[in-house]
């Protein structure tokens, strides 16, 4: 017999489990439909085939959506892990003007994405700077560093003290106590931050909308082509991007949870 003290536990996880059923069972629409093939608007459940894959390889405009989706994204990653250490650092060293430098960190990821695109857009008018993927890159950096700068900034608050004392105390300079000591403790958190920023900048859409030039990212083309209606390869392309996001996610937790808690719920 369930005890009272469960009772609250089971209610909640039934609860969460009907929300998840409804939120994301319409997404196995287009995956389970992306395996056969259309005739004549409906679909043919007779016989199961790739075909829809095959076509989406074939796609020389989603290839290149893809291509500029990775390039952007890479360049994000790299742009906002640096920077994002580099602020965290600063903060954690107490230096002057702490509260105004996180202000200006948040502020275009708090902020309605139509409305820092806006703000880019503008500010590359007003500079004369031609959109590319270039404004695309520094868009998407402009709103992942604050979610990269708190993971890394989170987890050097949580490094002990002792272990910088005792780097210096040992005779290394302040060089060597960051490649050797701080560097390796904050690594697991910059990796995180890295794939969420990636997941961020590959999901993004308004901002690139108002800030790319001629070349579209993955998402924008997708919505480009849901305007006409799904087709088999959009169904194909669906499935994939929702493999690649659990992927993203899986790895993103074991990169985020600490190894000593893992332990402990192993």
């Amino acid at each position: 017999m369930i005890g009272r003290s469960h009772l609250p536990t089971i209610l909640l996880a039934t609860v969460t489990a009907l929300v998840a059923l409804l939120l994301y069972s319409p997404l196995f629409v287009p995956i389970l439909s992306s395996f056969f093939d259309l005739n004549h608007g409906q679909v043919d459940w007779s016989q199961p085939t790739l075909s829809a894959y095959k076509a989406l390889a074939e796609n020389g405009d989603v290839l290149a959506a893809l291509r500029a989706t990775l390039v952007v994204g890479i360049c994000t990653v790299v742009l906002s892990v640096v920077s994002g250490t580099l602020l965290a650092l600063y903060y954690h060293g107490r230096h002057a003007g702490r509260g105004a430098l996180q202000f200006i960190i948040f502020l275009p990821f708090l902020m309605p994405p139509v409305i820092s695109g806006l703000a880019l857009l503008i500010f590359f008018r007003e500079i004369n700077f031609d959109r590319s993927l270039v404004t695309v890159i520094i868009g998407h950096t402009v709103f992942v560093l604050a979610i990269v700068y708190r993971t890394i900034l989170t987890r050097l608050q949580s490094m002990s003290s002792t272990l910088v004392e005792a780097s210096y105390d040992l005779g290394a300079n302040g060089w060597q106590t960051f490649w050797r000591v701080i560097l390796p403790n904050l690594s697991s958190a910059m990796a995180g931050g890295a794939v969420l920023a990636f997941a961020l900048s590959f999901d993004e859409t308004m901002i690139t909308i108002l800030v790319t030039g001629t070349e579209s990212t993955l998402p924008v083309r997708l919505w480009a082509m849901m305007r006409l209606g799904f087709s088999p390869d959009i169904n194909a392309l669906v499935a994939l991007i929702l493999l690649f996001a659990v992927l993203l996610c899986t790895l993103t937790a074991r990169l985020l949870i600490p190894r000593q808690m893992a332990r402990h719920h192993a």
